[in-house]
């Protein structure tokens, strides 16, 4: 059962912006976090109740709200276009806080590169590949999406990948694709087209470190498996 009493009703310590302010982001529901971004409610609901509504449709799993497109928000009564596009701005803020804090860290293991790379893959709908260019230290120097496909598949150039490799003068690589199907087992192209960029990075001295297939639920380690 929701409050529809406005927000601004509420005593100042129960509304989600006073709170924030007083004390401290942690302390916030994920609902009150919406809440702040949704702005203001409907005469039925309060930006509270749309926030709770919210997170009711998607299970209470932030992962499925990042996986929501605005025209999957705009479907719940009260959230327009601007209210979906704020809340997936933040979304697209919050991965990409992830990738920034990246660079120069030290990929040592596979759970290295997974926890540097989930932030941009795990949430998608359709296939991404990416690639984090390592120096000789492996220490990150770069991190890029260098393809996007379908809910099925993506197209890799190895040639396209080379290149961008010696542009970085990178010393070794981690190449990474996800699964949005959540199965993480690897595919016969999957195995193939991992062959091909390793005999292709042999050729320059570039030392391909790991191939991670992403889902929600975890990765897979071609490494970690032996597959090369």
């Amino acid at each position: 059962m929701f409050e529809s009493l406005p927000i601004k009703l509420w005593n100042e310590d129960d509304r989600p912006r006073e709170k924030m302010a007083t004390k401290g982001r942690q302390n916030l529901s994920d609902a009150e976090l919406l809440a702040i971004l949704i702005g203001h409610g409907t005469r039925s609901h309060s930006a509270l109740d749309l926030g709770k509504i919210i997170l009711q449709r998607f299970h209470g799993n932030l992962h499925e709200l990042a996986r929501a497109s605005i025209q999957d928000l705009c479907a719940i009564p009260g959230i327009g276009n601007a209210k979906a596009i704020s809340i997936m701005a933040a979304m697209e803020l919050a991965a990409r806080k992830k990738q920034s804090v990246a660079k120069f860290s030290r990929v040592t293991n596979s759970r290295d590169a997974y926890d540097q790379l989930r932030g941009q893959m795990e949430d998608l709908n359709h296939e991404v590949f990416w690639v984090i260019y390592l120096n000789q230290n492996n220490r990150i120097i770069g991190m890029e999406r260098i393809s996007e496909g379908g809910m099925t598949g993506t197209v890799i150039d190895v040639r396209i990948l080379l290149r961008k490799v010696l542009e970085r003068l990178a010393c070794g690589i981690v190449i990474a694709h996800n699964h949005p199907s959540g199965n993480l087992v690897p595919s016969e192209p999957d195995l193939k087209i991992t062959r091909q960029i390793e005999h292709a990075c042999k050729l320059i001295d570039v030392a391909l470190m790991d191939h991670l297939i992403i889902g929600a639920s975890g990765y897979y380690s071609f490494k970690d498996e032996g597959k090369f």
